[in-house]
């Protein structure tokens, strides 16, 4: 799949994404490790978009994420970023931290490459809350590049909340 297709994709689902919040009321806040901003970027291309977003938070670092959103120690050793537990404290911490919020949204992941060698590379989670409702968090295997799993990360996340919101 092809990054022009991707990015086309993800333009019309930040305009279906933005007439969504406005109609409904909502005003969203970011949490972002893997996508590095990259989704508040998109989703505040359209003019107007203060009307719906809050504001967002790149916590790439763990160190960021404990600091920031207040992601435990214990989580990120235990289960490490990318985890279904870091990504509903990050999502919750998001929203925690942005009282003008309503709904929050939190993507960790490996993007790769990983000189390392990870052979988790396309592993992302997504995490969701509204007000103060149950987070609930979503695993993703998402295949391609670097930017393309990114990409795919973004437009995921923009579908879960029509759907889920």
């Amino acid at each position: 799949m092809n990054n022009d297709y991707l990015k086309h994709q993800l333009s019309s689902l930040c305009s279906e994404f933005a007439l969504f919040c406005l109609k409904s009321n909502l005003k969203l806040v970011t949490a972002e490790s893997c996508t590095a901003g990259l989704m508040s970027g998109y989703l505040t291309d359209l003019p107007g978009s203060s009307a719906y977003i809050e504001g967002g938070f790149v916590t790439y670092s763990n160190e960021m994420k404990a600091a920031i959103l207040g992601v435990k120690q214990e989580s990120l050793e235990k289960f490490g970023a990318v985890s279904e537990p870091v990504a509903l404290e990050m999502v919750i911490g998001a929203l925690r931290k942005a009282p003008m919020a309503n709904i929050a949204v939190a993507v960790t992941g490996f993007a790769g490459p990983d000189p390392s060698g990870n052979s988790n590379i396309g592993l992302v989670w997504i995490a969701l809350q509204k007000d103060k409702q149950q987070a609930t968090a979503h695993q993703y295997h998402f295949s391609g590049n670097r930017d393309e799993i990114r990409l795919k990360t973004i437009i995921q996340a923009i579908k879960l909340m029509l759907r889920l919101f």
